[in-house]
């Protein structure tokens, strides 16, 4: 049986007006995940809440990294914690 879990991660760097929140929405529906994905204005930052699969979750994380190609990410904060079940699909938060 697969393990679920939530992924709660912070992207820092170049990550506002480059698509990052429709290239995290792609992904995270790709890998079958719920959850948002938000700019973070006063940090110049986007948070991501995913749950679904741990290796899933693992695989968006890796993209996170990465980012699109316009992307310049410097760090990414990351917090695992237990599957709630509190999202029905994946979408761009406000």
């Amino acid at each position: 049986m697969t393990q679920r879990a939530a992924l709660h991660a912070v992207i820092y760097g170049f990550v506002h007006g480059v698509n990052f929140r429709h290239f995290v929405l792609r992904r995270a529906r790709e890998l079958g995940l719920t959850g948002y994905v938000r700019n973070l204005s006063r940090e110049r930052a986007v948070e991501v809440i995913a749950e679904g699969d741990r290796d899933k979750l693992e695989q968006l994380l890796r993209q996170l990294e990465v980012g699109p190609s316009l992307a310049g990410v410097k760090r990414v904060q990351v917090d695992w914690s237990e599957y709630s079940g509190a999202y029905s699909r994946f979408r761009i938060g406000s």
